[in-house]
């Protein structure tokens, strides 16, 4: 019978679809795999068992993460809740902060940040900045720019074009009617400008009659078209996404009036004055085509790049002015509209989500085409993405984290010069509800046992919820653990794999006396290669049999394997009796493994790895030899 050389050297194209099980042939097959649990996918090809993750604090309430970072070296979370905000640094908490939005609204919050200011926008709360000073953080309503009474916000005229307003007098207390039904209620505290001079409305006396202060006197009290009424109001809802770009302050939809563009003066950023359409002055426009326009969220990439419910847009003009500004559709996406999932930048390309939550894209400028491509990043994946509702990107290890619907992250290993886009799909006992990373740290918010918990991405643990403890004597009792009562522990205890314990009233008791522990959630890490695709000669093979593979491992300290007769520990290195007592060795290099029994079902791995072991593990090949019997 021949045997044949099967050698896995790279994971380079992540988990990929069982639909490819019969191509062969495709350079996916060779570098995918079936399945892949809880693992990190290096640039270079090789697999590790994903960090651990390390509590920090817990929460009141569903909500989502932020990262505030105003340089390098003072960077901040913000955890945005049920009308609270929280900030961390350095996983200490510094403040907390009152906040306009209940829980349900957070996940439509959209946010920008320039130096010390961070803006936060919602469609139907006002629009807010948090500002750090040298001494305390502040949540404060935008200011636009005021000059002799009249306040330079973004002005519309909601009414039809034919409706007119007739103010009682030009000054002092007057009352505006109108020839049409266009107050309520909510247009109390709200400014019109009429004729280029502004009131404010302080009663509602009926759906034609307000009643007004005059801010600029007026210049003449007959009925009139030539009104607006300011664009962003209770009664017609607030600013939906907001970027900087080109030194102007960019705002891109509202709840009534979800596809217009609004730019700053440039250098004044709460300047909305259109002024004479000199090139620094304000600029406003709507997005018109034949499609659904409602913006969802404004980019500062290579252009400006605006993200609607149903296409893609690029913004063009070096510089932005009111003359030579042009927007142009590149591609028909569409992004989420229940929700705000920011864009974000890898290597000059901006990554989105699209609007079907299947899809993960590519938003990258061609110059051949001298357009936008929006090229989908999980093409064989795709049971990987299922209703992103989060995404940030990790730049020191080159992963794009997912955070799903169901309470699962995925990670995409991305390096686009190395052609690597490999995917993952991750689990914890819990639902993971946001992602954010700040700096060099990965942050996420999860639903666990009963609460909301804040934990980061740590290399040092294999545990997820994890803390660490030390004493200066061995012992057996360790406390601090609230966040896991009722949960199953594992426990690494002076390097050595204990458990697992029961948590009861914060604490637990292990088996054997230790100086320094490391407690938390076991997770399973799981590695399927794709079935063997062997072709003879007179045709393809029947049946196969792995004869011995060469796991090529670096600093691993356990590895649980499967070749065909059950999952079994494998045993890196021949320990002596006088080193029982000892932690697990750490091995780099081959560990080889023979096989018995042939398999007659060519659809599945030949081998498998599955293991909870909270200890370090990485995979860099696999070299198999493999026996094949012939049609």
């Amino acid at each position: 019978m021949p045997r044949t050389r099967n050698v896995k050297t790279n994971f380079t194209h992540g988990e990929v679809t069982r639909q490819i099980l019969g191509r062969g042939d495709l350079r996916a097959y060779e570098n995918g795999a079936l399945t892949l649990r809880n693992l990190f996918i290096f640039p270079t090809g090789g697999l590790t068992r994903r960090a651990g993750l390390y509590f920090i604090d817990t929460v009141g309430s569903d909500g989502r993460l932020i990262p505030f970072e105003f340089n390098t070296e003072q960077t901040y979370l913000l955890v945005l809740s049920d009308e609270e905000i929280k900030i961390y640094d350095d996983g200490t908490l510094m403040e907390t902060l009152e906040a306009p939005w209940s829980a349900a609204q957070v996940k439509q919050v959209s946010w920008t940040q320039s130096a010390d200011t961070l803006l936060l926008v919602h469609p139907d709360v006002p629009p807010k900045k948090l500002v750090r000073t040298t001494s305390e953080w502040e949540l404060q309503d935008w200011d636009y720019f005021t000059e002799s009474n009249g306040v330079y916000q973004p002005y519309y005229k909601f009414a039809a074009s034919g409706v007119t307003i007739d103010p009682s007098a030009t000054s002092g207390t007057i009352t505006l009617t109108a020839s049409s039904a266009v107050f309520t209620a909510e247009h109390e505290g709200t400014r019109l400008r009429i004729a280029g001079k502004e009131v404010l409305i302080t009663d509602f006396d009926s759906a034609t009659v307000v009643t007004a202060t005059v801010q600029q006197t007026l210049t003449s009290s007959a009925a009139t078209i030539d009104w607006q009424e300011q664009a962003f109001s209770a009664a017609r809802g607030y600013p939906a996404a907001v970027a900087f770009h080109q030194d102007r302050l960019v705002i891109g939809g509202s709840r009534d009036l979800p596809n217009r563009l609004w730019f700053s003066k440039s250098g004044d950023l709460f300047n909305f004055d259109l002024g004479d359409g000199t090139d620094d002055e304000a600029i406003e426009f709507s997005i018109l085509s034949d499609q659904v326009n409602a913006i969802r969220a404004v980019f500062s990439g290579r252009h400006l790049q605006v993200f609607t419910g149903g296409a893609e847009w690029m913004v063009t003009g070096e510089p932005l002015t009111p003359t030579n500004i042009q927007l142009n559709r590149q591609t028909r996406v569409g992004s989420p509209i229940d929700r705000f999932i920011p864009p974000v930048d890898v290597d000059g390309a901006t990554l989105f989500v699209a609007r079907n939550k299947q899809e993960i894209r590519e938003f990258l400028y061609a110059d051949v085409e001298q357009a936008y491509q929006a090229i989908d990043l999980a093409l064989l994946s795709k049971h990987i993405i299922e209703a992103p509702v989060d995404q940030d990107f990790d730049q020191k290890r080159r992963l794009l984290f997912v955070v799903r619907e169901d309470g699962k992250f995925a990670t995409l290993t991305i390096y686009r010069a190395e052609q690597v886009s490999a995917w993952t799909l991750h689990e914890t006992d819990g639902n993971v509800k946001s992602v954010a990373v700040v700096g060099d740290t990965v942050y996420l918010l999860v639903a666990r046992n009963g609460s909301y918990t804040i934990e980061e991405f740590d290399d040092g643990v294999s545990l997820d919820s994890a803390l660490s403890g030390d004493s200066e004597t061995a012992t057996v009792t360790w406390s601090g653990l609230t966040h896991l009562n009722g949960k199953n522990v594992m426990v690494l205890a002076d390097g050595k794999v204990q458990g697992p314990f029961m948590v009861s009233a914060g604490s637990v008791t292990i088996d054997e006396a230790a100086e320094e522990v490391i407690i938390g959630l076991p997770y399973t890490h799981i590695i399927e290669p794709l079935p063997l695709s062997v072709i003879t000669e007179e045709g393809s093979a029947r049946t196969v049999r792995m004869v011995e593979a060469a796991f090529r491992l670096e600093e691993t300290s356990a590895l649980r394997l499967d070749t065909g007769s059950g999952l079994k520990d494998i045993t890196l290195r021949q320990v002596g009796e006088e080193l029982l007592d000892a932690p697990p060795p750490i091995v780099s290099g081959d560990i080889r493994v023979r096989a018995l029994g042939w398999q007659y079902d060519l659809s599945k791995p030949l081998w498998r790895i599955e293991q909870s072991t909270p200890l370090p593990f990485t995979l860099l090949s696999v070299n198999a030899e493999v026996a094949v019997g012939e049609i």
